[in-house]
């Protein structure tokens, strides 16, 4: 195991200790989060925790639900006590870029239900500016192509995200596109523009949302706050 993958198993690991028994919790998607699933599958079995958990992508549904993990449904509660999700960037003010997965809508969805939204990262995804990474948008698939035009309307360089030679499909049916930003100054200013426009459906822009981060950099485990 390579240090990056020394750092996100620690990190995931480490939020995995945060569940307690009885707990609704949402579990997010991504190669950290995965260490945290594991985690929590092992405590189950081990522990007899009980806990009832709300996916954010059907891969997480598919990998929990192996382990033994019940899954819950917004039609039977009505928030979560701890939401745990990886982020793709994390600025100081815990500010996030997420969707590199192509989850963002869900995982945005459960982190508003959650009493407690934490990050759960390895130490290269903590950044002094958001932008580097690619940030995802989630939209419509009719009349995407229009959607793109409006986004290089405003200073952006937005790709249609592949997969296969095919266009990369979300869970929710929607198409993903990959905007080239550089440094994001502004990034609630950036996300009141792009949910302005019609067909954007989601953007990858977790703005304020974050509680805490969860980070290591493979040998020691630290908590970011605001």
């Amino acid at each position: 195991m390579d240090q990056q993958q020394q750092s996100k198993r620690l990190a995931g690991e480490a939020a995995a200790k945060l569940v307690k028994d009885g707990m609704k919790v949402g579990l997010g998607t991504g190669s950290t989060i995965y260490f945290t699933i594991m985690r929590l599958i092992e405590r189950v079995h081990e522990e007899g925790l009980r806990i009832q958990c709300i996916p954010t992508s059907e891969s997480t549904r598919e990998l929990a639900e192996r382990g033994g993990i019940p899954m819950t449904s917004f039609a039977s509660v009505d928030h979560l006590d701890l939401v745990l999700d990886g982020a793709d960037e994390v600025d100081p003010q815990l500010n996030l870029i997420k969707g590199g997965g192509g989850a963002l809508l869900r995982e945005k969805l459960v982190a508003l239900a959650g009493d407690s939204f934490i990050i759960v990262a390895d130490a290269s995804k903590q950044v002094e500016q958001l932008g580097e990474f690619p940030l995802p948008v989630e939209m419509v698939p009719f009349a995407y192509e229009t959607t793109l035009r409006r986004m290089q309307a405003i200073g952006l360089s937005p790709q249609l995200r592949m997969q296969d030679n095919q266009p990369f499909i979300t869970d929710n049916g929607n198409l993903i596109a990959t905007c080239h930003c550089g440094r994001i100054l502004d990034p609630a200013a950036l996300h009141n523009q792009l949910k302005a426009i019609t067909g954007v459906v989601e953007t990858g822009l977790f703005v304020g949302m974050a509680e805490s981060a969860i980070v290591s950099d493979g040998r020691i485990v630290w908590e970011v706050t605001r």
